[in-house]
């Protein structure tokens, strides 16, 4: 049947009144590796070399989680605005999920094809799949950084209305981080 309107989804006990939900993100400085966020997401191209930024920090914490995404590449083309989710195990043996978003594509099919700028379209779609994937796994909080404004070269003020839109009404934290620290502990506590 066709769904009822957004307010009348509050399975989890949250309000998702459009008018009273709380927009719950926050704006951070830090190393996004040290979040307390259950989740890490961030933006990739779809055969990513992975070797800047944090895509490399993430690679040299997680090596497996590249190792298991080229795989997972070989078995299947990657679509840009699509996501692909990883679990990992922290130093102190807590769970990480990290969520790649595809936000963008590559030059060619050639091996030394470098990513192009990410396309906000598919950004938006990788949010909305992000929220998605949230709401699916029951993940309690999501950190992520100035998406696709790196290689991505997407302007910051486009971006972040984005993410308002697709994670704000999760009724979950949300910790962006503005500010790379390399590090440095955010403070992550509300205000």
């Amino acid at each position: 049947g066709p769904r009822g309107p957004a307010a009348a989804r509050d399975n989890a006990g949250f309000r998702h009144d459009p008018v009273e939900r709380n927009i719950m993100i926050r704006e951070v400085e830090g190393d996004i590796l040290l979040t307390g966020a259950q989740v890490i997401a961030h933006g990739i191209a779809t055969h990513d070399p992975f070797d800047s930024g944090l895509a490399l920090a993430l690679r040299e914490r997680f090596p497996s989680m590249v190792k298991d995404y080229r795989h997972a590449m070989h078995a299947k083309q990657p679509d840009t605005g699509g996501i692909w989710a990883w679990q990992g195990v922290n130093e102190d043996g807590s769970t990480r999920g990290i969520v790649n978003l595809l936000t963008q594509g590559m030059q060619s099919q050639d091996k030394a094809a470098r990513p192009v700028k990410a396309r906000l379209e598919d950004v938006n779609h990788a949010l909305r799949a992000l929220a998605r994937y949230v709401q699916d796994q029951g993940i309690k909080s999501v950190a992520l950084p100035r998406l696709a404004t790196g290689v991505g070269a997407l302007d910051w003020a486009e971006v972040k209305p984005l993410i308002a839109q697709h994670l704000g009404g999760l009724g979950i934290p949300v910790m962006v981080y503005e500010v790379y620290r390399k590090g440095q502990k955010a403070d992550e506590q509300p205000a």
